[in-house]
């Protein structure tokens, strides 16, 4: 799913005005559109195809482009239910293309502020007709022009509670109904409106190559706008996107990575020149940061299954000026070519339904299905009990997993611990400290969206007594 978001898709600059605003809106749309199209069609993620497209856009086009891609995604279900209402054709019977352009104009209508109508209708119209000719854009025309008359009046939250959630929020019905079950009506709706939010843009600092407060110093320099630091020194908060084109990011000083993510390699907490496995390693990120906390001393074993994924983590790791790094394919799910019992330090960060990054991946709620949770945690089951087994006496695993369901976090752990005596939960009070408000009560790292902006991980650091 890396890499992360290519900009933030907050409330875009407005138009510009004159011929060039014209033309830059309408290249801007048509972009977003062969996304979303492609998104539909090709089960692609999202953030992946921006990441390819936006090098040619300038900063304000960039934080357009990503927003409406990112935010037609998100609010679909919204936005389906009201052109369910307006449109004199079923929304299945459309063509992809018909839909998406639909679907990025009623966004601009109803959910941005700065978009004029005029100029929302008047691109969509011209998609439209080259998409599909003179007929369909008409149609589109009548369409929009129609929300524009006849706004369509909100569902009865005392006649459907589930049913209000889930098209104001725009998740779908049975994630709803999990959430609920999960958290409360209350912290469920929180966490439906949080996922519409921009995640943070946050950079993990190289501090291999250098100081935070010199990195930080330079990335400013740079342009870059550093809102707040995190809750360790390689951690800054942006206020406002990446620059992918700069020079700090290409020379490997700093890696766009979320909080939550960078969490787990602290809460390992390995020791300096340590050896390390990380059991699912692609793309690479959590493997770096491992290599930075070693330091050169150390040796990262990076295993993956994905030929794909070793190999962006080996160009990661040159990027970063990490020689530590040792990438192998290995399949966690089944025995590990690594001699049982003699590692210190294990990370496993199991893949996952994804529900803690549904701000980053808003077609993740579409996609997902009432069954993957225990079908994932499945899988993770067999990963944990192969990747635990790597831990020397006295050696530390930790299980993660950027996901809310709790099949796939302390289901799995708890599971776990039931059937091997021999681990139990461990986390030093030294630890603890600067994860404060984060943890639960049995000692497991817990974060969400809706609480404090932290993208949703969970994490149990294990402990094999002696």
């Amino acid at each position: 799913m890396k890499p992360r978001r290519a900009t933030d898709r907050r409330n875009a600059d407005g138009p510009r005005t004159g011929a060039a605003a014209e033309s830059s809106g309408l290249r801007t749309r048509r972009t977003a559109l062969e996304v979303l199209v492609r998104v539909a069609r090709e089960r692609a993620y999202a953030d992946v195809l921006l990441g390819h497209r936006l090098a040619g856009f300038a900063a304000p086009d960039r934080r357009l482009v990503t927003q409406l891609v990112l935010g037609t995604i998100a609010w679909q279900g919204r936005l389906d239910y009201e052109l369910e209402r307006v449109s004199s054709r079923a929304l299945d019977t459309l063509a992809p293309e018909i839909l998406a352009v639909m679907r990025m104009a009623l966004f601009q209508l109803r959910i941005l502020s700065r978009v004029p109508p005029h100029a929302a209708v008047d691109t969509a119209v011209t998609l439209a007709r080259e998409s599909a000719g003179d007929g369909l854009a008409r149609f589109v025309n009548a369409v929009l022009r129609n929300a524009l008359r006849n706004p369509v009046a909100r569902p009865s939250r005392a006649a459907d509670e589930i049913g209000y959630l889930a098209t104001i929020h725009s998740h779908p019905r049975w994630l709803v109904a999990k959430f609920i079950e999960w958290f409360g009506v209350r912290d469920a709706e929180a966490l439906l409106a949080a996922n519409n939010l921009a995640a943070p843009n946050v950079l993990r600092l190289n501090l291999s190559r250098g100081d935070a407060a010199a990195i930080a110093a330079r990335l400013e320099r740079e342009g870059f706008e550093i809102a707040s630091r995190g809750r360790f020194p390689e951690t800054v908060v942006l206020g406002s996107a990446p620059l992918f084109d700069a020079h700090a990011l290409r020379d490997g000083i700093c890696y766009p990575q979320s909080e939550a993510s960078q969490l787990v390699a602290r809460m390992l907490a390995p020791a300096r020149d340590a050896i390390v496995v990380d059991c699912a390693a692609a793309p690479g990120g959590k493997s770096a940061h491992l290599a930075e906390l070693t330091g050169p001393g150390g040796t990262i074993v990076a295993l993956d299954f994905s030929l794909a994924g070793l190999k962006k983590t080996r160009a990661l790791a040159a990027r970063l000026g990490h020689r530590n790094i040792v990438v192998a394919r290995a399949d966690t799910a089944s025995a590990l070519p690594l001699r049982p019992q003699s590692f210190d330090y294990v990370l496993l960060d199991a893949p996952c339904s994804g529900t803690g990054t549904m701000r980053e991946h808003p077609e993740l709620r579409w996609r997902l299905r009432p069954d993957d949770f225990a079908r994932m945690a499945a899988l993770q089951a067999r990963m944990l009990e192969q990747a635990a087994a790597l831990v020397r006496p006295s050696g530390v695993i930790i299980y993660s997993v950027c996901s809310l369901a709790p099949e796939e976090g302390s289901g799995v752990v708890e599971d776990f611990l039931a059937r091997h005596p021999h681990f139990k939960l461990d986390l030093p009070p030294a630890l603890r400290a600067p994860l404060d408000g984060l943890l639960d009560r049995r000692g497991y790292l817990r974060t969400r969206p809706d609480r404090g902006g932290l993208d949703g991980f969970f994490a149990a650091r294990l402990l094999r007594q002696a």
